[in-house]
């Protein structure tokens, strides 16, 4: 894999330019391999599984591409979405194109994307090669733009997609007669495909897109423009990426307390973007790092990381805040999975969170697809008590309920007519399914009690919120 990167670099090298101050003379992006990358307020990405291609990309939207022997591709660039809105929310998208198209064999030019829950795989064609895709029956029309489309509904069990390999609907609509030029109204699509019962999701992406499967050919983009509303979208030079994808300050795409790794800041020899096993990040040497700027409130917090290793061999990512290396994510094998540092103590405030991979031995490659961070459950539940007298001792037991999250419990206790309560107890976390201690020599009398998890971190300890209060007779 670090063989393909690097030749990849060494065609960058090739094509390299010199810095002119504040109006660098840039040489086009080339891409030969699955990156992804900004174009100005426009994404642009290049996915394949096998076989030569190769994406140059011009600016404002446009795009020269060709394949050969090639399994499947994708070379697509348009505006990418946070997944946050439903099309209604974010308003009328259109795409106005002129393409040069020359497939041989099986190929599509149209407008692609995806949508989460639910997910979904989305085509409008405008033309294609020797077949008309998607070979389903159709379930009804659409006439806009001037033409007429045919409506499909497939469904793909088990394929890459923007969350990994899974299964997932595609939706389809496909002009009657084919054209290279002219204007494709994408809510209209999305409209009529929810007349029909095929709910569409939170928008991830709209990209003009030229798809290969199996097959050679070309095509250049001589225009490529996006509306949104009344407003268009501009390629170019006008983002503050430096048209890698790699480096500059950023907006990360987040939801929530999801942030999705492809839009964070990479750095080190071989970091890239990758549409493969999902949307994301590669990292695959010693010192490649993708960071993001986050604000963190005081106290303890989990960090979930998704991601997968290239194969079998372990992949090792240190979780770094600051200058601080605060664990270590281990990623066991190629299927994608969720892994948890728990009660991670942070300060208040904007704090850098780096993902670096630190140990390479040409076997830790991983890619990476988001990161969320999370109160930990210490700062965010209540624990759970209840007390029994002790026959005959003038005593109470008191028992928590699990609480694997806790290291231990604090008890704190008033009598009926005092108006503090005091700590009288510590129970330590000790394996069982309950914890529980024993109060003696209390006078007669009602007794209130209540009780805080506590977590140790750091060298610190941090406590949660109180339980709800348990009122007993002695």
């Amino acid at each position: 894999m670090k063989k393909l990167i690097i030749a990849v670099l060494i065609v960058m090298l090739c094509c390299g330019c010199p810095y002119m101050g504040n109006n660098p003379a840039k040489a086009a992006t080339v891409l030969t391999e699955s990156r992804e990358g900004r174009d100005g307020e426009y994404t642009y990405s290049l996915w394949k599984d096998y076989g030569d291609t190769s994406m140059t990309i011009k600016g404002d939207g446009k795009f020269e591409c060709s394949w050969k022997d090639i399994g499947n591709a994708l070379f697509r660039e348009g505006v990418k979405f946070d997944c946050t809105k439903k099309y209604q929310q974010i308003g009328d998208i259109t795409v106005e194109y002129d393409v040069d198209y020359h497939p041989d064999g099986n190929s599509y030019m149209c407008v692609y994307g995806w949508t989460r829950d639910p997910l979904v795989e989305y085509y409008i064609v405008d033309s294609w090669g020797s077949w008309r895709p998607p070979g389903a029956t159709s379930k009804g029309t659409i006439e806009v733009d001037g033409g007429t489309y045919d409506i499909y509904e497939t469904v793909r069990e088990n394929q890459p997609s923007i969350d990994g390999n899974t299964t997932f609907k595609q939706y389809w609509s496909v002009r009657t007669s084919k054209r290279t030029k002219g204007t494709i109204s994408v809510t209209e699509h999305f409209k009529a495909w929810e007349k029909l019962g095929m709910q569409m999701g939170n928008l991830y992406e709209s990209c003009l897109t030229i798809e290969g499967y199996r097959s050679n050919g070309s095509a250049e983009v001589n225009l490529n423009k996006v509306t949104i509303g009344n407003t268009v979208k501009n390629g170019g030079d006008g983002g503050k990426n430096d048209g890698d994808g790699n480096n500059g300050e950023k907006e990360v795409i987040s939801t929530g307390n999801r942030f999705e790794c492809e839009s964070m800041t990479l750095s080190g020899p071989y970091a890239g973007n990758t549409w493969s096993p999902f949307s994301g990040v590669a990292l695959y040497a010693n010192g490649d790092t993708a960071e993001v700027t986050v604000n963190l409130t005081k106290g303890l917090h989990d960090f979930t990381l998704r991601g997968v290793s290239d194969g079998s061999n372990k992949a090792k990512v240190d979780l770094v805040i600051g200058d601080e290396t605060k664990g270590i994510f281990t990623f066991n094998s190629t299927d994608s999975a969720d892994k948890t540092i728990k009660n991670i103590s942070t300060a208040a405030g904007k704090q850098t969170v780096k993902l670096v991979v630190t140990a390479d031995d040409g076997t830790w490659d991983v890619f990476l697809d988001s990161l969320t961070i999370e109160d930990s459950a210490i700062t965010v539940k209540k624990p759970k008590c209840s007390a029994n007298p002790t026959s005959g001792k003038n005593a109470v037991k008191i028992t928590t309920a699990k609480a694997d999250y806790a290291d231990g419990f604090y008890i704190y206790m008033r009598k009926s007519g005092e108006k503090n309560y005091h700590k009288v107890k510590k129970i330590s976390k000790n394996g069982s399914v309950k914890r529980s201690c024993t109060i003696k020599n209390l006078e007669q009398g009602k007794y209130y009690i209540k009780i805080k998890a506590y977590v140790k971190s750091g060298g610190k300890t941090y406590t949660g919120k109180y339980s709800k209060t348990v009122s007993i007779e002695v």
